[in-house]
C-alpha cells in the first residue's frame, strides 16, 4: 500500500469526527459538513467511497441529534458529483484482481435505457431524469472506485466500512435506555443513531449479513462475529423492523445453499464455518435457549412479526402493512403493463412531493414511497425495463459469489430488504448505503479471486 493510502486511512477518523462535528452543531455548520465531504471526496478512490458513504449517514442521522440541513438534498449532490470528478480524473487504475467491467457496462446499457424510458414515457419526466442521472453516476463511480484499487486497499476499506457500522450499531444501545432518542419516530421501534426504525433495522441487517457471512466462510468463526451475529438479530426485533429480519435470515441462509453453485466452488470449501465445533457449540445454544424461553420469547416473537395488529400469519401482516401500496402499483400495471409510469414515480403523481431549486427550478428531491421492489420495478418501467433490471441483478448476484460468502449474503440481503420498502434506486437515502455494499461485493479481491479460480 502506498503511503497516501496508508496516510488516508490514518487520518481519515479526523476527518470523520470533525464532519460530525460540524453536521450535529447547527444548521449552518449542518450544511458546510456536505461542502467538507464533498472537497475530501476529490483527494482519491479511497476517499470517494468513505465520503458517499459520510454523505449516506449525514443523511439518516437521528434528528434528536442532528438538525436540518436546509441544503441537504443539494449537498448530497455535490458530493456525487465531486466524487464522479475524481474518478473520472484519474482513469482506469492498475490494479489488477476481479474485473467488474462487465457489472460496468450491464450498468451503463441500465441508466441509458431508464433515460431513455424516463424522457418518452414518465409522467414527471424531470424527476425520473434527475433519478435515473444519480443512480447511474452512483453506481459507475462507485464501481470504478473500487476496480482502481489494489488488492490490499479493497479489503482494508471493506472492513473499515463493516467496522464503521459495527460502530453505529453498538453506539446506539446506549439509547436503549432513552426512549425519547431511542424510539423517536413511533414510541415503539428502535432506530439507535439513525432517523427511524424502517433504517436502523436494514443497516444492522447487512451488518449481521457480513458477520454472519464471516462466521460460515472462516475455518474458525470469531467469537465476537458470533456475538455481533445474535447481538444484530436482537436489534432488529427491537426496531420492528420485520422485512430487515427476514432478509438477515434468508439472506444468510440463500447464500448458504447458493453461493458455491454461484461461484463453481465445492460447499464445504466455501463454508468451512458451518463445520467449526464453535459454531455448532453456539448453534446448539441457541436452539437449547428458544425451547428454554417457551412463551416469553414466542410473545416477543409474534409481537415482532405482527406488530400489534390483528393479523395471524405473515400474509396478512403484510397486506395490513404494505397492502394499499401494492394495490396501487398492480393498478398502474394493469393499466400500463409493458412501458410503466416512469422511473422513480409515485403511483398517483398528482401527490409527489418535489423539492425543486430555487434558482433554476430542477428537481432536487422527490420522496416516493414503495413496497416490494420487484412490483416497483414493473410499474415504473413495465414489463421489458423490468426484465433489463433483472438480468443486471443476475450479473451482480453471479459476480459476487466469487467475492466470498460475506460479499453474496450482503448482496442478497440488501435486495431482500427492499421486499417491505422499496430504498434501491433511493441514493439520497438508505439506497447510497446498499449500492456502496453492493459495488463492494461484487468487486471482491484479488487474493480470493485467485483462491476461488483454483478451487
Amino acid at each position: 500500500m502506498t503511503n497516501h493510502s496508508t496516510f488516508s486511512f490514518k487520518n481519515v477518523s479526523r476527518l470523520v469526527v470533525f464532519a460530525l462535528l460540524l453536521r450535529v452543531t447547527s444548521e449552518l455548520t449542518a450544511n458546510l459538513s456536505y461542502l467538507l465531504v464533498a472537497v475530501y471526496a476529490l483527494r482519491g478512490r479511497t476517499q470517494t467511497i468513505q465520503a458517499f458513504a459520510l454523505s449516506w449517514l449525514f443523511s439518516m442521522l437521528n434528528p434528536a441529534f442532528a438538525p436540518d440541513a436546509s441544503f441537504a438534498s443539494i449537498g448530497r449532490y455535490l458530493v456525487i458529483v465531486a466524487g464522479a470528478i475524481s474518478v473520472a480524473s484519474r482513469g482506469e487504475g492498475s490494479a489488477a484482481g476481479f474485473s467488474n467491467n462487465m457489472v460496468r457496462q450491464f450498468t451503463l446499457f441500465l441508466g441509458v435505457f431508464i433515460l431513455i424510458h424516463s424522457m418518452l414515457f414518465s409522467a414527471v419526466v424531470d424527476v425520473s431524469v434527475l433519478k435515473a442521472l444519480s443512480w447511474t453516476v452512483v453506481v459507475l463511480t462507485l464501481l470504478s472506485a473500487w476496480q482502481g484499487l489494489a488488492a490490499a486497499q479493497r479489503i482494508a476499506l471493506f472492513d473499515q466500512l463493516l467496522r464503521w457500522l459495527i460502530w453505529l450499531m453498538l453506539l446506539s444501545l446506549p439509547l436503549l435506555f432513552i426512549p425519547s432518542i431511542g424510539y423517536l419516530r413511533n414510541d415503539t421501534g428502535f432506530q439507535g443513531l439513525l432517523s427511524q426504525p424502517q433504517s436502523f433495522g436494514p443497516t444492522v441487517a447487512l451488518v449481521g449479513a457480513l458477520v454472519g457471512g464471516r462466521v460460515m466462510g472462516e475455518i474458525r468463526p470469531a467469537c465476537r462475529d458470533i456475538f455481533l451475529l445474535g447481538l444484530s438479530l436482537v436489534l432488529i426485533v427491537l426496531s420492528e423492523a420485520r422485512t430487515a429480519g427476514l432478509a438477515l435470515v434468508l439472506g444468510l441462509l440463500i447464500s448458504a445453499l447458493l453461493s458455491p453453485t454461484f461461484a463453481g466452488v465445492s460447499r464445504w470449501r466455501m463454508l468451512p464455518g458451518l463445520r467449526s465445533r464453535r459454531f455448532q457449540g453456539v448453534a446448539l445454544l441457541a436452539v437449547v435457549g428458544i425451547f428454554a424461553g417457551g412463551s416469553l420469547l414466542s410473545g416477543t416473537v409474534d409481537n415482532y412479526l405482527y406488530k400489534r395488529s390483528d393479523a395471524t400469519n405473515l400474509f396478512d401482516a403484510a397486506d395490513a402493512s404494505r397492502g394499499a401500496l401494492i394495490e396501487d402499483m398492480f393498478v398502474n400495471i394493469q393499466e400500463n403493463p409493458w412501458l410503466g409510469i416512469g422511473f422513480g414515480i409515485a403511483s398517483d403523481p398528482r401527490f409527489m412531493e418535489v423539492q425543486r431549486d430555487p434558482i433554476l427550478d430542477l428537481p432536487v428531491s422527490a420522496l416516493v414511497e414503495k413496497g416490494v421492489l420487484p412490483v416497483a420495478v414493473v410499474e415504473e418501467l413495465g414489463i421489458l425495463g423490468a426484465s433489463v433490471v433483472f438480468g443486471w441483478f443476475l450479473t451482480v448476484f453471479r459476480r459476487g459469489a466469487r467475492s466470498g460468502v460475506p460479499q453474496f449474503a450482503v448482496l442478497i440481503t440488501l435486495v431482500l430488504v427492499n421486499f417491505g420498502e422499496s430504498m434501491f434506486f433511493s441514493v439520497g437515502g438508505m439506497g447510497m448505503l446498499l449500492l456502496i455494499l453492493l459495488t463492494g461485493a461484487v468487486t471482491g479481491s484479488q487474493q480470493l479471486t485467485g483462491e476461488l479460480a483454483h478451487a
